[in-house]
């Protein structure tokens, strides 16, 4: 599996330390731990649609590519999924992969909401430096419309605590803007958001790991060093009035 960009073990590593079902890609015929990998399961009909929560009564294929390559797989997937479903009477929709993604960034959301509904995520920034300097911070996330100047002093923080100073680690910024990560969280204008308990940072961490390595490289959330350019970036001639707004 690729890995994303940031301050935390691999996706790999990780993977081979958790005990749980294992099933193999039908692509490539890698085998991972189950909660790693996408179910695509068949609708009566015969359309195949992703079950990335594993619900979807039936028998199911497991997939751990990225979509750029489930794209690029072309016949090898119809095939694949012939034998994993045991009928060639399947359809294959253009935007399965979209709507793999689709799905992946829904479960990273709720995910994310349920913790924060269980009291085990800190957002705005004074609450987020003193969860990083009292060395309760687990996981540092980013919306992708950040500014530099809040995401680097939320991650000074989170060094201090950790006694980790000069160490390079930072947040990790998501592919989405603040208007998408307020509203999984409930709140307004969340840019920021950090994980204080280690079980609720590793249940995200897994969910989040999963999106990021199927969206892969092209939508690999940036390092936090440069400010993002997109559409609800706040430019740097920006006010610190409307600095302010970033809750930092």
């Amino acid at each position: 599996m690729r890995n994303p960009r940031n301050d935390t073990a691999s996706v790999k590593a990780k993977k081979q330390a958790v005990d749980g079902p294992v099933r193999r890609c039908i692509l490539s015929g890698d085998r991972e731990v189950r909660d790693g990998l996408i179910r695509l399961a068949l609708s009566p009909d015969g359309e195949v649609l992703p079950d990335v929560r594993a619900k979807a009564p039936g028998r199911g294929a497991w997939i751990g590519v990225t979509r750029a390559e489930l794209e690029a797989s072309g016949g090898k997937l119809k095939g694949a999924l012939s034998r994993a479903f045991k009928t060639g009477d399947i359809r294959i929709p253009e935007d399965l992969g979209a709507r793999i993604a689709e799905q992946l960034q829904r479960a990273t959301l709720d995910r994310l909401g349920l913790e924060f509904k269980a009291g085990n995520v800190a957002i705005g920034g004074d609450r987020i430096q003193e969860a990083g300097r009292s060395g309760r911070l687990h996981l540092l996330l980013h919306a992708s419309d950040a500014g530099e100047d809040g995401a680097r002093k939320l991650a000074q923080a989170w060094r201090v605590g950790l006694d980790e100073e000069g160490s390079g680690r930072k947040g990790l910024t998501l592919p989405i803007p603040r208007t998408i990560l307020s509203l999984a969280l409930g709140r307004e204008n969340v840019v920021h958001a950090g994980l204080t308990d280690a079980k609720a940072a590793a249940r995200t961490r897994e969910a989040l790991d999963r999106w990021l390595h199927f969206i892969g490289p092209d939508s690999n959330p940036r390092p936090c060093e440069t400010l993002s350019q997109g559409a609800s970036a706040l430019p740097s001639e920006a006010s610190d009035d409307e600095r302010q707004t970033e809750g930092l």
